[in-house]
């Protein structure tokens, strides 16, 4: 049997695809600018925020930043490790009480080999994660499913942060 083109109508990926590449560090702008919103900033914190991955594994795929731009975990001062976990900790009850996941994949992806899509700072990701999210689409269709937009999401998120902080 020959391998088929298979097709998925996407139309909302067409902003990513005609963009301009950032210059600079995506973290550092984003924290720079005072649109939460559009950038899909949850809550800042005196050395670190918790922002959406715009790009997400899952729905509702956060991650928790160090204001500061640093790339090495072990250059982390102890006040912003511990705001790192505390954000972690306050993240997970968002999601619990708003997206009511089964579980969570936590962790970070440190250094090109390591897996980090953006090398230059650190960032740790909060992934919730369903029974059955991992499915017959991405084995058979190579494809995703990512079931709210990140507009929706963010709604609902911000409105969790701010009743539990």
């Amino acid at each position: 049997m020959k391998n088929k083109i298979k097709l998925l109508w996407s139309p909302w990926r067409m902003e990513y695809v005609k963009r301009k590449k950032e210059n600079g560090c995506v973290f550092c702008k984003r924290i720079e600018q005072n649109d939460d919103k559009k950038n899909l900033i949850l809550i800042r914190s005196k050395h670190s925020f918790v922002i959406m991955n715009a790009y997400p594994y899952n729905n509702g795929h956060l991650m928790v930043v160090p204001n500061r731009h640093i790339s090495d975990y072990g250059s982390l001062k102890e006040i912003e490790k511990n705001e790192i976990a505390e954000l972690t900790d306050l993240s997970i009850k968002v999601m619990k009480n708003v997206l009511n996941p089964q579980g969570f994949n936590i962790g970070m992806n440190i250094g090109k080999i390591g897996g980090a899509g953006i090398v230059d700072h650190l960032h740790q990701h909060i992934v919730p994660r369903w029974e059955g999210d991992t499915n017959f689409m991405p084995i058979i269709g190579h494809t995703k499913v990512i079931v709210d937009s990140l507009n929706g999401t963010y709604n609902d998120l911000k409105i969790g942060f701010s009743e539990l902080s």
